[in-house]
């Protein structure tokens, strides 16, 4: 077997490093498309948090794309720990990320972040006759999202359907409106230092 590129092993160590800093300050990330495979890793890690302390968690959410089936499994957790989870959203939250961040106990989102309400593309390879039970499955879930969005942000679950349905994109600030935020960080907001985190009087951090 021929050596492994040190380069490679390096990033994965500083990969590994980064999500151990962030779960020490109880934080989770949902970056990118929210799958089968990424469900796997939010879910245990929100579980882990709350299983190791009684304080909040922050599940820091910029995720464009989300199947409805892994947003469910989230969300079943979100509401099932016994510790309160806060989002904060950055960048893009769309399809069943929506989802996410409305069960959480608080939900916040930078000024630039923008929301976008519908249905995830789905495939499927199956013989005609399943085509239709899979149609109707497929239909189920979405009623069974939009139901629970539609709970969370004080919404008719037809109104929440509808939109999902034709696509609705909202600001920041619409999204407050709709339901989905709690409120919208503003860039001068107070941010709240990490332990430890504080730079030194002058100059910059040195590197180590």
């Amino acid at each position: 077997m021929g050596e492994q590129d040190p380069g490679f092993e390096r990033s994965e160590s500083l990969s590994e490093t980064l999500t151990r800093r962030l779960l020490a300050e109880r934080v989770v990330l949902l970056h990118g498309p929210l799958d089968d495979l990424s469900v796997t890793r939010v879910s245990a890690e929100l579980m882990t948090l709350d299983a190791e302390g009684d304080d909040p968690v922050t599940l820091r959410v910029d995720c464009g794309e989300a199947a409805l089936g892994p947003a469910l499994t989230v969300m079943d957790v979100i509401e099932l720990m016994g510790v309160p989870v806060r989002a904060l959203c950055l960048g893009q939250v769309g399809a069943g990320a929506i989802g996410v961040v409305a069960v959480c106990a608080h939900r916040a989102a930078m000024p630039s972040t923008r929301f976008s309400l519908h249905e995830p593309a789905t495939s499927m390879e199956a013989h005609v006759r399943n085509m239709a039970q899979w149609a109707e499955l497929r239909a189920s879930e979405r009623h069974r999202f939009c139901e629970r969005v539609a709970g969370a942000v004080g919404r008719r679950a037809g109104d929440v359907e509808e939109d999902f349905e034709r696509g609705r994109f909202l600001s920041a600030a619409e999204a407050v409106e709709y339901g989905i935020l709690d409120e919208v960080r503003r860039p001068d907001a107070q941010i709240r230092r990490l332990p430890g985190a504080d730079p030194p009087p002058m100059g910059f951090r040195p590197l180590r």
